[in-house]
């Protein structure tokens, strides 16, 4: 086994030991890496380039069980059994799964260092199904659950609006009864949705009544080939194989069955769904961190410059410690966050870590941003480059807006995490007050 190089795994990868895993983890490390490394890694930098994922990869992600790890923890073992899913892999028991076994999935799926080709095959499954899993009725989940776990119809999450991103509350895609009663007719436009031009579905923040959150829904929104519903892709930044796109919704008609949950309770529902959304943004970008941190290491240690090679020095040792530092500071403080996700039931850690998760998330692209300009600053020339030795850091430099902007944008993130805390501390140190004319025994 070769020696790696410096940044480019985690210490529990380079023979260092870790309080967090286990057995199963370790297994599970071994046979999920040797999966996407054969059907993903590999490939990834061809098909970024080429600006697709050919359609059979996620086939085969999805006939091997390999789109089931992108679901929160733990997982929807009835669903899973009843659809002949008992494990994945051969390796992990489906009820025995748990938020590191997810993290190590989210990990490794990112490994080539890009966004796109991960995204292009989990977003949708990832986001919009765990609504319908938590708050979708039993007919709802009956009709479409089946198709959607197993990977034979595509889903998306489909919040952002033109006018609308990291502002949910402020949603204006209408869905407004017909006089019957027997359908929603749905009105408006969605951009920036990953996955949605190839979604059957779209799990859907729709307005079903007035003005702030509490008029706001989910609705389960057909989009291909339904009436009313047009859909192209964007050109964006980064991200080019993730099927961004831009989607307009004119008169389309909606069975009220699709409703997810209560009318009213959309505000609700979202916000506990960006959690698990966040924690892994996190987790990727900041292997993507790790990716781009650990090329320009390698590249240092062989480019020469000035008569000696660049790791001699010392500036260079120097932009690649810092960067180091923000990188391991980043890891250990994810892997710390995934473990109390196993200590804790849903209801709990969405108050105790949600608005630390936004801070996890809104960390992660800042690291992202130090690792990718230092690498790119150490390429030189050839991080600033299409091809080549650089590509790899110019690529990862070019997802560094889609880490900081979607799933709620950094300075939103920042300030949300300080006032959930605010929240937290107020309500705790309430309850610790003695109620008033009580004994002072």
């Amino acid at each position: 086994m070769k020696q790696p190089i410096p940044f480019s795994e985690p210490p529990a990868l380079c023979g260092l030991p870790s309080p967090y895993y286990n057995q199963s983890h370790v297994a599970w490390r071994r046979a999920c890496r040797s999966f996407i490394d054969e059907n993903l890694t590999q490939y990834a930098m061809d098909w970024e380039r080429d600006g697709f994922v050919p359609d059979d990869v996620f086939q085969k992600f999805a006939s091997s069980n390999m789109l089931v790890p992108s679901l929160p923890a733990p997982l929807p073992v009835e669903w899973l059994k009843e659809l002949g899913i008992h494990n994945v892999l051969d390796t992990v028991k489906v009820e025995e799964w748990d938020y590191i076994h997810t993290a190590i999935y989210t990990d490794e799926i990112t490994r080539s260092g890009l966004q796109g080709p991960a995204a292009s095959l989990t977003t949708g499954y990832s986001y919009a199904i765990p609504p319908i899993l938590k708050f979708g009725s039993q007919q709802l989940q009956e009709r479409f659950l089946l198709d959607l776990l197993l990977g034979k119809k595509r889903i998306c999450i489909a919040i952002t609006e033109p006018n609308t991103g990291s502002d949910v509350a402020g949603i204006q895609t209408t869905a407004t009864k017909t006089p019957d009663g027997k359908q929603y007719v749905v009105n408006g436009t969605k951009k920036w949705i990953t996955n949605g031009i190839w979604s059957s579905y779209a799990t859907m923040a729709v307005r079903t009544s007035g003005p702030g959150p509490a008029g706001l829904s989910l609705l389960l929104v057909p989009l291909l080939d339904q009436p009313g519903v047009s859909m192209r892709k964007i050109k964006v930044a980064g991200h080019l194989t993730s099927g961004t796109t831009f989607i307009e919704l004119d008169e389309v008609r909606v069975p009220v069955d699709n409703l997810i949950g209560q009318e009213g309770q959309g505000m609700k529902y979202i916000m506990t769904n960006f959690n698990h959304e966040r924690l892994t943004i996190a987790i990727g970008v900041t292997r993507q961190a790790r990716v781009a941190l650990a090329a320009a290491f390698e590249y240092c240690l062989q480019r020469e410059a000035f008569g000696k090679t660049l790791m001699e020095q010392p500036v260079v040792r120097h932009r690649l410690a810092k960067a180091g530092a923000l990188l391991e500071s980043q890891w250990a403080w994810i892997e710390q966050f995934v473990y109390q996700m196993t200590k804790l039931g849903k209801v709990e850690a969405d108050v105790e870590l949600g608005g630390l998760t936004a801070l996890a998330k809104a960390q992660a692209g800042i690291v992202l941003d130090e690792c990718a300009r230092c690498a790119v600053l150490l390429f030189g020339g050839n991080g600033f480059t299409t091809t080549g030795r650089g590509e790899i850091a110019e690529r990862i430099y070019r997802d560094v807006p889609g880490a900081r902007i979607p799933g709620g944008s950094e300075d939103v993130m920042l300030d949300l995490a300080v006032r959930q805390l605010v929240k937290n501390y107020q309500n705790k140190t309430k309850g610790l007050e003695r109620p008033k004319g009580s004994s002072k025994l």
